[in-house]
């Protein structure tokens, strides 16, 4: 029963770690530590500039935290992750100076797919350029006489452009929106590799 009760608090703690974790560090560019991190209460990313008197930034209800979501240090700014069982994306933000925000610049995602893989592979957009880069596989049930074969893609390169996005108005419906886009171009692909294999 001990051993319970403390796999439990174990538990608790990690839980409670991860939505608590901060990041301090200097996103503004001025040389004073600034902080970023996920308030579990609001359910949304916080933001506190030392040039705007660490007045809170806030994101939207981000929904969908849970305890493997969190704040890492990313070059020139931080990045949200999200991660589940099978799935994940991580956001990266960078102070922009001359709007004086802190602006979405990246989204990345990835998914293993089922239990063959079918859908598995990862993707990005970079913000600044719109330029997507998707790797993603499916699985072709009728190769190897009909044992299947796991297929790649060839690697989806095109332009993707989302209208400019800071943290202010950053949801999880930001996310989705890409990942929707994303699944339409997987779809388009693997229709075309099936039509070539067939």
């Amino acid at each position: 029963m001990k051993k319970i009760s403390l796999i439990f608090v174990i538990i608790f703690l990690a839980t409670q770690t991860s939505f608590a974790q901060k990041l301090i560090k200097d996103i503004d560019f001025d040389g004073k530590k600034d902080t970023v991190y996920l308030d579990n209460t609001e359910f949304r990313i916080i933001c506190q500039l030392s040039t705007q008197n660490f007045k809170k930034i806030k994101s939207k209800q981000i929904e969908i935290l849970n305890e493997m979501s969190g704040i890492v240090e990313a070059k020139n700014g931080f990045a949200f992750f999200n991660d589940w069982m099978r799935a994940g994306y991580k956001n990266q933000f960078r102070y922009n100076k001359k709007t004086k925000k802190i602006q979405l610049i990246g989204m990345s995602r990835y998914e293993f797919g089922n239990v063959v893989g079918n859908g598995s592979g990862e993707s990005s957009v970079n913000l600044l350029t719109n330029d997507y880069i998707g790797n993603w596989n499916y699985f072709d049930d009728l190769a190897n006489n009909e044992e299947g074969e796991l297929v790649k893609i060839p690697t989806i390169k095109t332009k993707m452009k989302f209208k400019g996005i800071n943290l202010e108005n950053f949801e999880e419906n930001t996310y989705f929106g890409f990942a929707d886009r994303c699944s339409e171009l997987y779809y388009q692909q693997k229709e075309k590799m099936q039509k070539k294999r067939n």
